[in-house]
């Protein structure tokens, strides 16, 4: 069950290793185009019909039609990769059960955005767990879990494709434990630290929106890093007198000692903050195509509105 190109790999090992994948479940097709006339499947669907897997897309997961295709199938397991809550009646089907692959170290970053999150606070360090699927999201069992670094310098799709890779071999490696019958399921509560739990709750285009006053040189560097390059950070500038939105997908930290106020230094995209200056490498005015900074520069005077 998924639905995102995070959850395509773990699909392709498990067929590439010989199970016997009955179905997948994904969301239904997606309406696109100016007059939302056409409908894009999903990338999971697009490989499930590729190998000619059967394919299930509920608009309710309750619904009693699903529910019939679904116990048709007969599953001795579910997994569940970039997916929605499910109810009971759906994870309690088989018998073997059903788990998730989660992007993160669990209990940490549970909701629906924990490699972006993970960023935005400046961890040194990521990973990913499975887990066996109880009553509420993110809180079963754990069955194993991996650890990965976060280099100073990546953004969120590096994590993301790091973790995709490394999530569907431990999706393989859970499933060779779990029909060996020598899979454990460790609660939560054993993973506990002293650390605060820090949630990761869906990000919407409010969320995206920098309000430089708040931010130090390290922590807008983190929040747009873990925002690229989508739904990436934006901020509202004055562009050629008019004001607009900008999205910024990539920028360059220069700690400085004195640090700034948070003005612009200069004439070009350089913020002062405090702990040093913010370069803006890598942006996009609404309407425009993404490009480097330089590009935009020659043809057009930016004002960053510093909220």
């Amino acid at each position: 069950m998924g639905t995102p190109d995070f959850a395509v790999q773990s699909l392709r090992r498990l067929i590439e290793e010989g199970y016997n994948v009955v179905g997948v479940v994904t969301m239904p097709d997606k309406p696109i185009g100016r007059h939302h006339d056409v409908l894009q499947s999903s990338p999971v669907k697009k490989l499930a019909i590729e190998k000619g897997i059967p394919v299930l897309q509920p608009e309710k997961l309750r619904d009693e039609a699903f529910l019939s295709e679904l116990k048709a199938l007969k599953p001795d397991l579910q997994i569940v990769v970039a997916f929605r809550m499910l109810p009971q009646v759906v994870w309690a089907l088989p018998p073997l059960g059903t788990f998730n692959l989660h992007a993160a170290l669990l209990p940490q970053y549970r909701g629906a955005a924990p490699i972006n999150w993970a960023i935005i606070n400046g961890d040194k360090e990521t990973g990913i767990t499975t887990f066996f699927l109880d009553e509420q999201i993110d809180t079963g069992r754990i069955i194993l879990q991996e650890r990965t670094p976060i280099a100073p310098d990546d953004c969120a799709e590096d994590v993301h494709d790091k973790l995709m890779m490394q999530g569907a071999e431990l999706v393989i490696k859970t499933v060779r434990l779990i029909e060996s019958g020598q899979a454990t399921a460790t609660d939560q509560s054993q993973f506990m630290t002293d650390e605060p739990l820090r949630p990761a709750p869906k990000i919407f285009k409010d969320t995206c929106q920098i309000h430089w006053q708040e931010h130090t040189l390290e922590s807008a560097y983190n929040f747009i890093r873990g925002l690229s390059p989508y739904p990436a950070a934006w901020t509202p500038v004055i562009a050629n007198g008019k004001e607009t939105e900008m999205k910024i997908f990539k920028a360059s930290p220069v700690p400085s000692e004195g640090g700034g106020n948070g003005e612009v230094a200069g004439s070009g995209l350089r913020l002062a903050l405090p702990g040093g200056y913010l370069s803006l490498d890598e942006v996009q005015l609404a309407g425009k195509k993404r490009m480097p900074i330089a590009d935009l520069l020659r043809g057009t005077k930016i004002e960053v509105i510093q909220s």
